[in-house]
């Protein structure tokens, strides 16, 4: 007996956030000293998050940030309620449109690599394909499509980027952490 579609797609989801960690711990396995010894060396910050340090980032910084939280809390609800609905089209649409600045902000920032683009730029630009794909999808009724789409660009495109953002050394890990 196949199980229902529900945990199908909730055993897919597990196995595919899994994987990614896994290949998340694979890539960063060389630098495991020196994020050991920030982990170690890290406090939570008692007095609350560095507001003042996100204040004084450019407005690039400021509009991305901004966007891709929304985009994350819009995405989360689109996820959890029903689909199909007049809620679902409106705030699916919001949480295009905060998807796109959060994608086309992040190709204002450089920093990783000096002043040269990184390998995160990548999954910008595939963001900014996907998302006319996936409504393109949408309107053609290819319900699957559209919904690889949309759970592939909030998982990997915000979850999985968002997780990175908190490694050791970069802006919102000194936010959070000092």
């Amino acid at each position: 007996m196949t199980p229902p579609i529900q945990l199908r797609r909730t055993m897919l989801t597990l196995t595919l956030v899994g994987a990614s960690l896994a290949l998340i711990a694979v890539a960063l396995a060389p630098d495991s000293d020196d994020i050991g010894r920030a982990f170690a060396a890290t406090r939570w910050r008692a007095d609350g998050l560095d507001i003042a340090l996100l204040a004084a980032q450019p407005a690039a910084v400021q509009i991305h940030i901004a966007a891709a939280v929304a985009a994350l809390a819009i995405g989360g609800f689109v996820l959890a309620r029903p689909k199909g609905g007049a809620l679902h089209k409106t705030t699916g649409w919001t949480w295009v449109i905060a998807m796109a600045a959060t994608a086309l902000s992040s190709l204002f920032i450089t920093g990783l690599n000096g002043d040269a683009y990184s390998l995160i730029h990548v999954l910008s630009g595939w963001t900014l394909v996907a998302l006319p794909m996936g409504v393109y999808a949408i309107r053609r009724e290819n319900l699957r499509a559209h919904r690889a789409a949309m759970t592939g660009m909030f998982f990997g495109g915000l979850v999985l980027a968002g997780a990175l953002t908190f490694l050791p050394g970069r802006l919102l890990w000194r936010v959070f952490f000092g």
